[in-house]
């Protein structure tokens, strides 16, 4: 629990990003206060302050203004400035240094280091974690949500032309377009995702039914959390719980939302996250 107004935050997002959703999921879940900014996909007016060009980007204010870069650095520090009250929110942002990289591809890219880490001394931690597993298991599953669970949810909301335009048209809906930038968004952008996911597809080595894929590693996750716990986290989530249902999230209202429902066993942990979360919001 802070004070009020200690913490100001200004999340900048598209309402329909996994890594964003995440952020959300993780804010909502500790009742922390915030305005959305929605940048416009296509102009990025909105985030032009900034030499770094992806959402989400989290403008905090606890003392003086700091921006904070990618999903997980984002979690992991302002986590860490929840638990640890010893370090100012600019020193903790510190211990997670940017790391120019090149992909595959040739693109620069940005990495960032220990961002699954929470900075915390040798009682903070063992406060948050009891024993060294619960520590390692959170790191790992967060990595995972990362890793491999996100890059399975564009092959499958734009599946066929069908789920690709239905996919488009929520994203037009919940997103900030103009009214021609949207009707073209939705038409042009639901062929190309088409085709874009075909790639990711095989570039992330999927199965030919993309939906196997999908299934599958839920009903991983859901193995993992296992049967005698409502959440990783145990009695309440932790932040690999709100990582894997901000990611999972996104494909609400879509065909293939309904069918993991359907199909796997992730419908009685994801209730139990949808009521935590709209508890904590309240």
């Amino acid at each position: 629990q802070l004070p009020a107004g200690r913490l100001q935050l200004t999340l900048y997002q598209y309402e329909t990003c996994p890594f964003c959703s995440k952020v959300r999921a993780f804010l909502d879940y500790h009742g922390l206060p915030y305005e959305i900014v929605e940048v416009n996909p296509i102009m990025r007016k909105e985030i032009k302050f900034s030499s770094y060009r992806k959402v989400p980007i989290l403008l905090a204010n606890a003392g003086s203004p700091l921006q904070l870069n990618d999903s997980s650095v984002i979690i992991s520090a302002i986590k860490t400035y929840l638990v640890s009250k010893r370090n100012s929110l600019e020193e903790i942002v510190s211990f997670y240094p940017p790391m120019k990289t090149v992909t595959e591809q040739g693109k620069e890219v940005f990495e960032y280091g220990n961002k699954y880490w929470l900075m915390l001394d040798e009682k903070e931690t063992k406060r948050i974690y009891p024993v060294k597993e619960v520590r390692v298991e959170e790191m790992k599953w967060r990595k995972w949500a990362d890793d491999w669970l996100v890059h399975l949810i564009s092959p499958n909301v734009y599946r066929t032309p069908r789920e690709a335009l239905a996919s488009f048209d929520y994203i037009v809906r919940e997103g900030k377009f103009g009214t021609m930038e949207g009707f073209f968004a939705k038409y042009m952008g639901a062929v190309a995702m088409f085709f874009i996911s075909k790639r990711l597809k095989k570039r992330h080595h999927l199965q030919d039914n993309v939906r196997e894929d999908l299934y599958e590693a839920v009903n991983e996750w859901v193995k993992a959390v296992g049967k005698h716990r409502l959440f990783m986290g145990g009695n309440q989530p932790n932040l690999a719980d709100l990582a894997v249902y901000g990611v999972l999230r996104v494909m609400e209202g879509l065909e293939a939302f309904d069918d993991m429902m359907v199909h796997t066993k992730i419908q009685p942990w994801y209730q139990r996250m949808e009521e935590v979360i709209k508890k904590a919001e309240a």
